[in-house]
């Protein structure tokens, strides 16, 4: 089943076969959040500090819902790797079909959900009034961009069962191009502000959606997508839902803290929440670098454990962390060295600037530790136990945020204190999944030899 778009996860040397299969996923994942970036960027040079802090304040909301259904995918990944490692032909096309049959409904829930509830949910978040118009304006006209957003993460985790991560990057690198072009149009040539942004990622998510399908409509008859095909089989839903749930839910836990922590940062007023987003985007970006590696976690853990290859899922789990947390360092490592020089493609407004600084040295110097258990998760659902990670995550980065936003934060309502729980809830949350996986690996194993 491999070709030249392939790599073997199965058979021979493994730690070039997974940088160069993490590298595309890296990429691709850096460069949505640079796309992503750009219309912070052009509405923070070219609009006002409103329409700045306008598109700021729904991060976390966005984050929260593709970070459940991202979640989902992972389960659709997983499952499909698991059925090459075992030889089960069969069963790949149908569970295709499920996938962006699911997509696609999930995709247009959200569009009607959100768009009835932009407006309560923003303000539930406390968004100033000074920018809550332009806030629920972007939102919903970004909700539009669901369904595509949906078919372009399940596509590619279909294409990156099977070891392809290159086609994915392309169309995401393209669809970004257009992104980047279309927010300087609608923005600077026609004055569209954050409506011009918003529009901007419906239209190039929807060409990115689009170039996945194209190639699943001409894969190799194994993985090729059938319109007239497209159903939902209950049992592939079932076991892709047992292991992307969790997942999912991890997300939509994990992004819930942050919108709690986003909406005490909304408290200190726009300059504040136009600083955190623009720091915010360099967290992500080490995020990215290091998540390539969990997802590849995923995916060569998920074929070797299928196969029973064991001894090659140890390998992958030593190999995925230490170049995962060491991708992550370095991102860290540049992006605090030349802080002031990144913020100030966002803005040169020095207030917004200080408040940047604030989170970039409380919180981003010490985002490397993300990869301890994002990394060990990885490799937990790789050999079928999702949830597990999920319980974990709960209670370390959101349980624990929660609880120290209520109550130090009261007493203690800097905007230095509040950005100190992220470093505190990662090492908790990664000594915990790192000893659950080391026992859970070493049960399973024993199980199946």
């Amino acid at each position: 089943m491999a070709n030249s778009k392939n790599y073997d996860m199965l058979n021979g040397s493994l730690i070039d076969k997974i940088v160069l299969f993490a590298i595309p996923l890296a990429i691709s994942s850096i460069s949505q959040q640079l796309f992503n970036a750009a219309d912070l960027a052009v509405v923070g040079r070219f609009a006002s500090p409103e329409a700045m802090a306008a598109v700021g304040s729904n991060s976390s909301v966005i984050s929260l819902i593709i970070s459940f259904f991202i979640g989902l995918s992972i389960g659709a990944n997983a499952l499909i790797a698991m059925q090459i490692g075992g030889g089960k032909k069969n069963e790949i096309n149908e569970t295709v079909h499920t996938v962006i049959a699911v997509s696609l409904l999930a995709g247009c829930a959200i569009i009607l959900i959100g768009f009835f509830l932009s407006g309560p949910i923003l303000v539930m978040m406390g968004a100033p009034s000074n920018v809550l118009g332009l806030a629920k304006l972007y939102l919903r006209i970004y909700f539009f961009a669901m369904p595509a957003i949906m078919v372009y993460n399940y596509g590619s985790a279909v294409l990156r069962s099977k070891g392809d991560s290159k086609r994915p990057l392309y169309a995401m690198l393209i669809s970004g191009v257009i992104n980047v072009i279309l927010n300087l149009i609608f923005v600077v040539v026609f004055h569209l502000h954050v409506i011009g942004v918003a529009l901007a990622t419906v239209l190039s998510n929807l060409f990115g959606a689009g170039y996945i399908l194209y190639i699943l409509f001409n894969e190799e008859e194994t993985f090729r997508l059938d319109l007239r095909k497209l159903s939902i089989k209950k049992q592939y839903l079932i076991r892709m839902m047992q292991i992307g749930l969790p997942a999912g839910l991890q997300g939509v836990v994990f992004s819930l803290s942050n919108v709690v922590i986003q909406s005490t940062v909304n408290s200190f007023g726009s300059d504040a929440i136009a600083g955190s987003t623009a720091a915010a985007n360099f967290d992500f970006i080490s995020y990215c670098a290091m998540s390539a590696f969990a997802q590849s976690a995923v995916t060569f853990t998920s074929q070797n454990y299928g196969a029973k290859k064991f001894d090659r899922c140890k390998r992958v789990f030593r190999i995925c962390m230490a170049c995962g947390i060491g991708a992550s360092a370095l991102v860290v490592f540049l992006f605090v060295t030349f802080r002031y020089q990144a913020i100030s493609i966002f803005t040169t407004e020095p207030a917004i600037i200080e408040f940047a600084m604030k989170r970039i040295m409380n919180a981003f110097l010490f985002h490397f530790l993300i990869g301890s258990y994002e990394i060990s998760g990885g490799c937990l659902r790789g050999m079928n136990h999702s949830l597990t990670p999920t319980l974990i995550s709960i209670f370390g980065t959101c349980v624990f945020r929660l609880i120290y936003v209520f109550t130090y934060i009261p007493t203690h309502h800097t905007f230095e204190e509040l950005f100190r729980v992220y470093p505190l809830s990662w090492v908790i949350t990664g000594i915990a999944t790192i000893s659950v996986y080391l026992i859970v690996r070493r049960k399973e194993f024993a199980r199946l030899s």
